[in-house]
């Protein structure tokens, strides 16, 4: 197994962080693997690209991909395009001696040697913009909604059970073992201590994979797969007369939607009402203890707290029930 040994200040200061640039990694590593219905667009995005194809082969091999490929994130969400600059700008030498390295790893053939002419930090940072256009952005506000209700879940699963607990159900093969040492898969590649900065960034696709930066060792991030079944965004149920009745109605629609949590924009595109009007509802709710205000990347989301999961859930019990003191409808 290989395990990370991770100080007590860097455990402290990890933090989740939204990447567009991870989310088209993450795609770009299905499809390698040809899986999924964007089989077909991926085969023609390299179509007549025997450069890149070569560059692919090598750099992504099963169970290690190439380190210039998958640069640890920035401690903020930053616009894709910033973070596909980094892998564009890759030195080339560098990059071959990653490709190197991952084929080393994974009992590869030595690097062919038409890598050398090649320059394979732009050539990945062009795919992943095409594989952006072309299958992520149609489908991003959907994907986003996803990652960031994965990040409020998670968050509030460290607050409660530290991160002993997040660990648990975060990746396939990791866990914690103790004594500051993270199990990270069950492959035996070489252990690392992790001090500085560590991140966590869901993805919607795929198992997810380690970072780290080989020139600045103190950057580390995990990519990990978003429990998607915490984003379920269907129609939400309608608020119950009695709840009505005690928040008001557009309170109670609020604490109706925010299960599960959403933007700010989110509920005012679903409830029709001004930023402000929706701003102030939710400041009352928040003020009452029944909702929690996180930031998520850029968005600020709100989601129930446990007092407002009981009060909904008990609103909802008790729909049909007959009000105290009054007569059930007599039947026609």
């Amino acid at each position: 197994m290989t395990w990370w040994q991770i100080d007590t200040e860097t455990l402290a200061g990890a933090r989740f962080v939204i990447s567009p640039c991870a989310e088209a990694t993450a795609t770009l590593l299905r499809l390698h693997k040809r899986d999924g219905p964007a089989g077909d667009a991926y085969r023609r995005m390299l179509e007549n690209r025997p450069d890149l194809r070569l560059v692919l082969a090598a750099a992504m091999r099963p169970g290690w991909v190439a380190d210039f490929v998958t640069p640890p994130q920035a401690e903020t969400e930053r616009p894709l395009a910033e973070e596909l600059d980094l892998i564009r700008r890759t030195p080339d030498a560098r990059a071959r001696a990653d490709i190197a390295r991952a084929l080393a790893l994974t009992g590869g053939p030595p690097p062919p040697d038409a890598l050398d002419g090649l320059s394979p930090g732009p050539l990945v940072a062009g795919l992943l913009e095409r594989v952006w256009e072309t299958i992520i952005a149609p489908d991003w506000a959907r994907r986003r909604r996803i990652l960031e209700a994965d990040v409020v879940a998670r968050t509030r699963q460290v607050t409660q059970g530290g991160w002993v607990a997040a660990f648990a159900d975060l990746k396939a093969d990791m866990r914690w073992l103790g004594n500051g040492r993270l199990q990270i898969n069950a492959a035996r590649y070489p252990s690392r201590d992790v001090s500085g900065t560590l991140l966590f960034v869901p993805v919607t696709v795929g198992p997810g994979w380690v970072a780290w930066d080989e020139h600045d060792p103190t950057r580390h991030a995990i990519a990990y797969p978003a429990s998607a079944p915490l984003a379920e965004t269907g129609p939400a149920r309608p608020a119950p007369d009695a709840l009505a009745h005690l928040l008001g109605p557009v309170r109670a629609r609020l604490l109706t939607l925010v299960d599960p949590p959403k933007s700010t924009t989110q509920l005012v595109a679903l409830t029709g009402l001004a930023l402000g009007s929706v701003g102030r509802h939710l400041g009352i709710l928040l003020d009452a203890g029944l909702v929690l205000r996180r930031r998520a990347g850029r968005s600020v989301l709100y989601s129930l707290t446990e007092a407002g999961r009981t009060l909904l859930r008990a609103s909802r019990a008790s729909a049909g029930t007959p009000a105290r003191g009054r007569r059930p409808p007599a039947p026609r």
